[in-house]
């Protein structure tokens, strides 16, 4: 019997290398620990996007807020099905409207044009710049500090200089100087809060391509031959994902910010089209009369910047590994409390 049961291990050993080590170890650890092994490996753990996920669904401020961002979102994008009146429509017999008059659900301006109508696509133009210009600012910020960082030398003075005289530079009064000679285009709006807007970016990714590139990986792909381009794109830039995904989450508010300013002080967006910065302008001469003008395209923009940067704190906390969602759950828990007993 033992002579038989000895033949068909090595017979498996021959068959599959390391059988006989496998089954003696599971042996060993069944005498042990006397629990029947089930053969099954264990489950791989969640990776860092997966627990991030689950994080951010525990953050009740951070979900809310991307409910409130969508929410404007899809009206911005529904404009033209939802909007019941054109907006540039001047109805000077119904000037001043109070809000609920005939179809005029906020009621109109002093030139007759629906405030509603104007909300809905004056968040089209706003959401685009804050988009658009947190996008480019990224992607120019990315740029330099990524070079900067992992060169280093001359090449990461140069730039780092010139980093340091954009900030040295009153921004909102380039701003203002380069509208006022080329012009207050859409497109010009984009390019200029961008352009004003990538220093951050740029020393963030910097200081992060200066802890990773030293990294044995990093030695180790330049050992096998791996070109730098290839070392910045699929290495350095890789990890560097979630710094640069929180920085652009939180500029999305800043352009809508400094869209509004401009459009405020009318270097921004002209008429025929509009913005909430605009409409803020517009409003500006009859706040004494009619402060609901001034109301609703402040709260719009109050509201989307608030419900970004909590979108954008809740991306830092859900993929900081070290945070901890307990204190949202406990303070969410205390509020719902509250809620409960008040009513």
């Amino acid at each position: 019997m033992n002579e038989a049961t000895t033949q068909e291990r090595q017979h498996a050993a021959a068959v599959e290398p390391g059988w006989s080590n496998r089954n003696e170890g599971a042996a060993v650890s069944k005498s042990q620990s006397g629990v029947r092994l089930s053969g099954k490996l264990p489950k791989r753990p969640p990776g860092l996007w997966r627990t991030g996920i689950n994080k951010f669904r525990r953050n009740p401020y951070a979900v809310a807020g991307l409910f409130v961002l969508i929410l404007f979102i899809a009206l911005a994008a529904l404009a033209h099905y939802i909007a019941p009146y054109d907006p540039a429509r001047i109805d000077l017999l119904n000037a001043d409207a109070p809000p609920g008059t005939g179809n005029h659900l906020l009621g109109t301006d002093e030139l007759g044009r629906d405030i509603w109508s104007r909300l809905l696509f004056s968040g089209q133009v706003s959401l685009s710049v804050g988009f658009a210009v947190a996008f480019v600012s990224v992607l120019i910020g990315t740029l330099v500090g990524s070079i900067s960082g992992y060169f280093g030398g001359w090449i990461d003075a140069i730039l780092m200089r010139l980093v340091d005289v954009m900030n040295a530079v009153p921004l909102l009064f380039l701003n203002i100087l380069i509208l006022a000679i080329f012009g207050s285009k859409f497109s010009y709006m984009i390019l200029v809060l961008a352009f004003t807007s990538w220093m951050g970016v740029a020393r963030l990714v910097r200081g992060t391509f200066l802890q990773l590139r030293e990294m044995q990986y990093v030695e180790a792909a330049r050992a096998i031959g791996v070109s730098n381009t290839g070392i910045i794109v699929r290495h350095l830039l890789r990890n560097a994902t979630v710094p640069i995904i929180v920085t652009a989450t939180l500029m999305v508010g800043g352009a809508i910010l400094s869209e509004s300013a401009l459009s405020y002080l009318g270097l921004g967006i002209q008429s025929p089209d509009t913005s909430w910065g605009l409409m803020l302008s517009n409003a500006q001469e009859f706040m004494l009369l009619d402060p609901l003008q001034a109301l609703y395209p402040g709260m719009c923009i109050l509201i989307v910047v608030l419900a970004v940067n909590f979108v954008g704190d809740g991306i830092r906390d859900a993929l900081d590994p070290r945070k901890q969602p307990v204190a949202e759950r406990r303070r969410w828990s205390a509020w719902s409390r509250f809620l409960r007993s008040r009513t």
